[in-house]
């Protein structure tokens, strides 16, 4: 697995589940158990919201029912995350679109993690991710949402962002890109309001733990 080099004391926890929407509550409890029996300096919450996601996806995508498990990794400064299954099909964003399967999940392992992907095992697949348990996360959120603004520019005006012009520039983008965003959440029947509160508390949330 990509940067899966153990060079540091872990801690190690399995907990097998079932694929149902039942279990995924409770394996979601007692992952938050585990955290806390820990001390992870981690924030619980969106750790929480990570394990159900890839719980779900496995209810989703392999069949309720399935044979399923969670593994949590405490390992330095980061919280690793993976769930197996025994399906060999891996997860793969979908064509844009505005219902409930465009992928979601992928995108918000995408943002709430430092690092995530998929592997195949001898039994299936492997889907993981890892969480920052320092202030990586904050500056690799900085560094992805520069990167977007460049992209977002230069597909708008057909030109790099270059010396003193780029911080104004990326400001520019900023703004048109939220507005955008927010035309595309309207677009979706979602309120444009709400999406601007949970991207608010999101931000609060990390800038307190930081």
């Amino acid at each position: 697995m990509p940067g899966y080099e153990v060079t540091e004391p872990r801690l190690r926890c399995v907990l097998p589940f079932e694929a149902a929407p039942a279990e995924v509550r409770f394996l979601r409890r007692a992952a938050v158990k585990q955290l806390s029996r820990w001390g992870t300096p981690v924030a619980v919450d969106e750790a929480e919201l990570l394990v159900t996601e890839l719980a779900t996806n496995v209810v989703k995508h392999v069949g309720e029912g399935a044979s399923a498990t969670l593994i949590l990794e405490w390992r330095g400064e980061r919280l690793r995350l993976e769930v197996h299954d025994k399906s060999p099909i891996g997860p793969s964003f979908k064509a844009a679109g505005c219902d409930e399967e465009c992928g979601r999940g992928l995108h918000l392992l995408a943002s709430l993690s430092v690092d995530w992907g998929t592997v195949l095992t001898a039994a299936g697949k492997a889907v993981w991710c890892e969480i920052a348990l320092s202030g990586e996360q904050g500056c690799r959120r900085i560094e992805r949402a520069a990167e977007a603004l460049e992209n977002y520019w230069t597909a708008g005006q057909g030109a790099a962002l270059r010396g003193r012009g780029r911080v104004i520039g990326l400001e520019e983008s900023a703004i048109e890109l939220i507005a955008d965003l927010l035309h595309w959440t309207a677009a979706c029947g979602h309120d444009p309001d709400d999406i601007l509160d949970r991207a608010q508390m999101h931000y609060e949330a990390e800038s307190r733990a930081a």
